[in-house]
């Protein structure tokens, strides 16, 4: 049992131990950035730097990263954004190498309180202040002078050597470009020396030969591409082509003002002009790509068999557009050294406010989409829209654009197009002829039935009718005409059709009516003059018997009764290659 016990504790003291070393090798993976006081800042920043010259020297990326963790001891808030990164690094270095020549540091006299307002290293005029405002406040820093004034005094120490004890600098050296400049060259002009005004003069030309050679090379793969059977490949290069140059021409140049090493306001204008081209370039040239890509799929739609994708080709142009400018002015705020997460989190706080006024544009969005999924008409339709009528034309994300008959373009708001009734004419399969022919009262009943007989095969013999639903009837007794009625239907693709056959049939019906000696009925008033003055009257004395027998011979058995007709017409429900459909069924009164 005892000695159960002693393994027990043993291997417990084993897992202890290795707990332990494992803290031990881990301790230092993440090395944190303090600025709680002067010595913190001291501190941060000498082992920073010296990790970085270790990176230097072994060309280990981990520690050549540490160079951020110094910059980061620094008061960079007079530095422009863009240039902010470059400068804060050269200051850091600078600084370093500066320090290691005038003064070794003993840290354990730099003041840890973090009461005072400011500290300076004693002998120099290198300064760590505690931060008042920003982001940072309360921090301590090395001062905006210290910062500014690295690089001058690394020129004016440079040639000391390091002291003994000291982190030896940071294995700085200058460019070969600037150890090879003549002293002719080394001398100031208008602020900058003569090597950067003829180094600014030779960058700008050779970003212009960039330029040329960019767009050259699209015009050289057009060449080839032209051999393709497919048109597309010389549409991308035709997109690219003008945009390509500034893009090249725009990193030439980022890369020449990093070479040529200026500083201040003057670098950060001209980082700022050359970013700007550089996004600018950019958004142009996906700009093009998305109206390319938009003209393939409306291509791909045009040899489709559905329509829905017609419809959607207009939708994916402004969709890609928007998006590429959205993605272009982010990348710039971006590339400008803004945090982009921080700024739209800024536009949050207005968000209700924004929601408030985008609400009909929401609205209307939402609309876009319910007619897309819905599909109650679609381009190239005859609608009725909210006391609207013409030919839909395009639909948008917040309008639906329809095209009247008098040439006009109205856009219809998405929102009042999804809640409104829409009469989508263009979606009829047939196309109603409902009309009414008027007759004189003297026509005998045997012309009025072979009148509606004719009707009756004019509507068989059109091309365009439909045959199994119609209806050709004596309808009743108008004021100064015998009434029939023509009810059909016709099935064309268009307006235009259905007005020429609509034409055709009543001009049939006109030719009939003279074939059989129908004569169409006008409003007419006649006046009858029973009697004159000194004459009898005109009406004879009924006979009783006569009218009485008169009426029984219409009655059933009668000898004039005829309640199927005279024979002369055939109702079309009848007619045995009519198929009339059930009641309620496509083509009922309606």
């Amino acid at each position: 049992m005892k000695a159960q016990q002693h393994q027990h504790w043993q291997r417990l003291w084993v897992l202890v131990c290795l707990c332990w070393a494992a803290s031990l090798l881990g301790g230092d993976v993440w090395q944190p950035v303090r600025t709680d006081h002067p010595r913190d800042t001291m501190t941060t920043f000498l082992r920073a730097m010296n990790d970085y010259r270790e990176g230097r020297a072994t060309e280990d990326p981990s520690k050549l990263v540490r160079l951020d963790d110094a910059v980061r001891c620094l008061n960079l808030d007079d530095i422009g954004v863009l240039s902010r990164t470059d400068t804060g690094r050269q200051a850091a270095i600078a600084l370093k190498e500066v320090m290691d020549r005038i003064i070794v540091i003993d840290l354990e006299k730099v003041p840890a309180d973090p009461a005072l307002e400011r500290w300076r290293l004693r002998g120099t005029e290198i300064c760590i202040t505690r931060v008042d405002v920003g982001d940072r406040k309360g921090e301590f820093l090395f001062s905006k002078d210290t910062v500014a004034q690295a690089w001058s005094w690394y020129e004016r120490f440079s040639h000391l050597p390091y002291l003994e004890g000291s982190g030896k600098g940071a294995l700085y050296s200058e460019p070969w470009i600037e150890r090879s400049i003549p002293e002719w060259a080394r001398e100031t002009t208008i602020g900058l020396p003569n090597w950067q005004w003829l180094g600014l003069l030779g960058g700008m030309f050779l970003g212009l030969v960039f330029w040329f050679i960019a767009q050259q090379a699209c015009r050289w793969a057009r060449r080839l591409t032209a051999r393709s059977a497919s048109l597309w490949d010389d549409r991308i290069l035709v997109a690219i082509q003008r945009p390509a140059g500034m893009v090249v021409a725009s990193a030439f140049w980022f890369l020449a003002i990093r070479l040529l090493r200026f500083e201040g306001l003057f670098q950060t204008a001209l980082i700022l002009v050359v970013h700007l081209m550089f996004c600018a370039g950019l958004v142009w040239c996906f700009y093009n790509l998305a109206d390319v890509l938009s003209d393939y799929l409306a291509h791909w739609a045009q040899n489709s068999e559905t329509l829905l994708d017609d419809q959607f080709v207009p939708l994916v142009r402004k969709a890609l557009r928007i998006g590429v400018v959205l993605f272009g002015v982010l990348l710039t705020v971006q590339n400008l050294g803004f945090n982009v997460m921080s700024v739209l989190a800024g536009l949050g706080i207005g968000g209700l406010a924004f929601a408030l006024a985008a609400k009909d544009m929401c609205a209307n969005l939402f609309g876009s989409i319910m007619i897309l999924t819905d599909r109650p008409f679609r381009i190239g339709d005859w609608v009725l829209v909210d006391k609207i009528e013409g030919t839909v034309e395009e639909i948008g994300f917040r309008s639906t654009r329809i095209r009247t008959f008098y040439n006009s373009l109205v856009s219809v708001p998405n929102s009042v197009v999804a809640n409104t009734n829409i009469d989508n004419m263009g979606a009829r399969k047939y196309r109603r002829i409902k009309t009414f022919f008027g007759i004189t009262y003297d026509t005998p009943a045997e012309r009025v039935e072979s009148f509606l007989e004719g009707i009756k095969n004019i509507v068989k013999a059109n091309p365009y009718t439909r045959k199994d639903y119609y209806h050709v009837v004596f309808n009743g007794y108008g004021d100064s005409y015998l009434e029939v009625m023509l009810y059909c239907f016709l099935e064309v693709p268009d307006w235009a059709t259905e007005l020429v056959q609509r034409q055709n049939i009543y001009l049939e019906v006109l030719r009939l009516a003279r074939e059989l000696g129908v004569e169409f009925a006008f409003p007419t008033r006649t006046l009858h003059v029973e009697t004159l003055p000194g004459q009898p009257p005109g009406r004879e004395a009924l006979d009783h018997d006569a009218m009485v027998g008169g009426a029984a011979a219409f009655g059933p058995g009668g000898g004039l009764a005829q309640p199927g007709g005279l024979g002369y017409f055939t109702p079309p429900y009848r007619d045995p290659a009519a198929q009339v459909p059930e009641s309620g069924s496509n083509g009922t009164k309606g």
